[in-house]
């Protein structure tokens, strides 16, 4: 069962090809240059590889837009370069996920350039059509403040397509049972190459009803998510799919399925709102609450915890007190913000490159209930480069050393430069530099890293929020299999002293910290005292040292 579920312990790792190594010179990241880093991602700890979208695309959403779900764009290599990727990873342990893009393809797909041609076409009816602009069309846009309207019209179809992202990315027709079924192709064909999982890009509006008549609330076909989890379960059994869908606790039961027999893994949107609320304001009570809201699920599902993505820092959960809250803290400057909802930059610079902020909040990362997944440059720090557009900020080149454009290629001019000026430039935030420095933040992530995996009961177990009189310290306490670990964190920059009680259970009056290997006590009245520095953490082993004879019973 634990194997079958290799998710539920795992570490993930999201990258894009294109700017992670170029092998052959080009200016972009190819799979070959990626295939020459899988020790690194290795000896980093990580145990799955999610990949940003490669097939062929024009490139003018970071490729998510798509026109061959079946192909790799030349850019990035070959097929076969793919494979020998995906081959390299298995040998050293690696699961790889790759983005499943199906709720719209690129405008300059064959599919769409069929439809809009011909209303005769057989691909007609696997896009969204109106003869007039429908009610609404000025609504519910992904993009606003870029993008204008959901519906646009085509002069050669002479009819208006939906697309809920961008103009260029119309909307497939999902309930189309074609459709459907090329979906499932499109699965197959990447399961059959070596991936063993899919990151599933805006399931809400895959599964979405579309068209003139679907206008106000959404409705979703969530038959639609069993169909996908069935396919997997025939094609490969610990294949999984990683759902992107932002939507309110209350709906998070419809999209893992009662019976677990819907999405294996979904991104907790609802905790990482309240993370950066938490950082923000330096109290717990957020987190605390985004967690007991999001507390139910399968006991096969898993939640994907992270602390930022490819993406803005989408907000658009919080109030709007809170969310001001946030802007004023993490991103004042209107250059930093997106969309009315959201934060364009990195964590570190976001937290003004400090160290113990940085350390507190990828430590929390780690120990909450759930799978932690990094990004690309989180080992390093890497920073943003403002000036790009939009999203673009936080996508640049990872930066390998100091060499020039960081290592990352040979070319003088890459088709996306690594940040090489300022204080998060290539001179000084490299891995190669990092990797030669103990004390450094790769080394420190390293560490926290391994010890997750070695701490099952995270990704396993059950969890209670422990009181600690300290409204800026959250306290998790995690049981699973008769072993229990603690986890402490303080939001506040101030030093504090707390006293608590381990919760659930016997613990031997003893806590062991995992970081350190100090010892603490328990009083006579069964509660313990300790002291955390300002942005401190404590991970506890609970129960005293006979805690090793009981794991040696996994």
């Amino acid at each position: 069962m634990i194997d079958d579920l290799w998710y539920k312990n795992a570490v993930i790792y999201c990258l894009s090809v294109g700017t992670f190594m170029d092998a052959n010179g080009d200016g972009i990241g190819d799979f070959e240059g990626l295939e020459r880093r899988l020790d690194y991602l290795q000896g980093l700890g990580v145990t799955a590889i999610w990949l940003m979208p490669f097939q062929p695309s024009p490139q003018r959403d970071h490729g998510y837009d798509i026109t061959d779900h079946y192909g790799v764009d030349p850019r990035y290599g070959t097929l076969g370069d793919f494979v020998a990727f995906t081959h390299a990873a298995k040998q050293r342990g690696l699961k790889v996920l790759i983005d499943l893009v199906v709720n719209h393809t690129s405008d300059q797909h064959p599919w769409f350039r069929s439809a809009r041609a011909d209303p005769d076409s057989p691909y007609r009816d696997w896009y969204v059509w109106s003869k007039t602009k429908p009610p609404g069309a000025d609504e519910g846009m992904v993009f606003p403040g870029v993008q204008t309207t959901t519906w646009t019209y085509d002069k050669t179809a002479r009819a208006y397509y939906f697309h809920r992202f961008y103009e260029f990315q119309p909307d497939l027709n999902t309930a189309n049972p074609r459709v459907m079924a090329e979906i499932l192709k499109i699965m197959g064909f990447w399961i059959q190459l070596g991936v063993s999982g899919f990151r599933m890009d805006a399931v809400p509006f895959v599964i979405a009803r579309k068209g003139p008549e679907a206008a106000g609330k959404p409705v979703e076909q969530f038959d639609m998510l069993r169909r996908f989890r069935e396919f997997l379960q025939w094609r490969c059994g610990d294949a999984i799919i990683l759902a992107e869908a932002n939507v309110l606790p209350e709906q998070d039961l419809d999209y893992f399925g009662d019976d677990a027999d819907r999405m294996h893994m979904m991104f907790n949107f609802q905790v990482n709102q309240a993370v950066f609320l938490a950082l923000a304001t330096g109290r717990a009570e957020a987190v605390a609450a985004a967690l007991a809201r999001t507390r139910e699920r399968p006991a096969s599902a898993q939640w994907a915890q992270f602390l930022r993505n490819h993406d803005e820092l989408d907000l658009g959960r919080l109030s709007p007190k809170d969310r001001k809250a946030v802007f004023a803290a993490f991103a004042p400057a209107p250059e930093m913000q997106i969309y009315g909802r959201g934060i364009r930059r990195r964590l570190p610079t976001m937290l003004g490159g400090d160290r113990r902020r940085l350390e507190l909040a990828y430590s929390l990362m780690f120990t909450l209930p759930g799978t932690p997944v990094l990004r690309y440059g989180d080992e390093i720090g890497m920073g943003d480069d403002l000036s790009l557009p939009e999203r673009e900020s936080c996508r640049t080149p990872m930066q390998w050393s100091d060499e020039p454009q960081g290592g990352f290629t040979k070319s003088a001019r890459p088709t996306a430069p690594p940040i090489g000026t300022g204080a998060y430039g290539y001179a000084h935030v490299n891995a190669a530099v990092q990797r030669q420095d103990p004390n450094s933040f790769l080394n420190w992530l390293e560490r926290i890293v391994r010890m997750r995996k070695e701490v099952p009961e995270i990704g396993w177990g059950d969890f209670a929020v422990i009181e600690t009189g300290a409204e800026s310290v959250l306290g998790l306490r995690y049981d699973w299999r008769n072993n229990a670990v603690l986890c402490l964190h303080n939001f506040a920059a101030e030093p504090l002293e707390i006293g608590f009680a381990t919760g659930i259970g016997e613990d031997g009056g003893l806590l062991i910290d995992l970081l350190t290997g100090e010892r603490s006590r328990a009083d006579e009245a069964g509660r313990y005292r300790v002291l955390l520095e300002g942005y401190g953490y404590r991970w506890y082993r609970v129960g005293g040292l006979d805690y090793l004879l009981r794991r040696s019973e996994l």
